[in-house]
Parts: C-alpha cells; sequence; structure tokens
C-alpha cells in the first residue's frame, strides 16, 4: 500500500462526498437566500422562519436525488470492495 494509492482513496471518496452533498446544499442556500430576502424586504427579524422552508426543501430534494445518491453510493461501495480493496492489499 503506497501513498499515493491512499491519497487516491481519499480523493475518491471526498469528490463522492461532494458530488451527493451539493444538491442538498445548494437547495438549502437558495431557499435560505429567498427566505433572507423576503425577511429584508418586509423587515421581519425573525430567525426561525427560515428553518422550516429549508428543512422542507431538504426532504423535496432527498425525495428527488435519493435513487441518484443510493446508486452512486451503491457503485462507489461496489468499487471499492470488488477492485480497490483486492489491488491495495496485494490479492
Amino acid at each position: 500500500m503506497t501513498p499515493d494509492s491512499v491519497i487516491s482513496i481519499g480523493q475518491d471518496a471526498l469528490t463522492l462526498t461532494v458530488m451527493i452533498a451539493a444538491p442538498l446544499l445548494l437547495a438549502a442556500l437558495a431557499v435560505g437566500l429567498l427566505v433572507g430576502m423576503f425577511q429584508a424586504a418586509t423587515q421581519i427579524n425573525e430567525m426561525t422562519l427560515s428553518f422550516i422552508p429549508k428543512l422542507l426543501s431538504l426532504v423535496f430534494m432527498l425525495f428527488a436525488t435519493g435513487p441518484w445518491i443510493l446508486s452512486t453510493l451503491m457503485n462507489y461501495t461496489e468499487r471499492l470492495i470488488g477492485e480497490v480493496i483486492p489491488r491495495v492489499i496485494g490479492g
């Protein structure tokens, strides 16, 4: 096991994490921005107002992207167990 193989596995894992988290984070960011603009326009300074819309957008995005997230994780895990780990341990 070389340092390059460890770095490669870690890089692949981080890339996968960013790919999976991006739709959820972007949805929360967009909803938070819209609610923040609404609060600024109406001068409503309620800190908890953005919680429910963000939560609902995250639930919606999980339903929308859930199958893709699951298949991406399964493909990565199958590749890791079937190809990468045996190559790393020398099998």
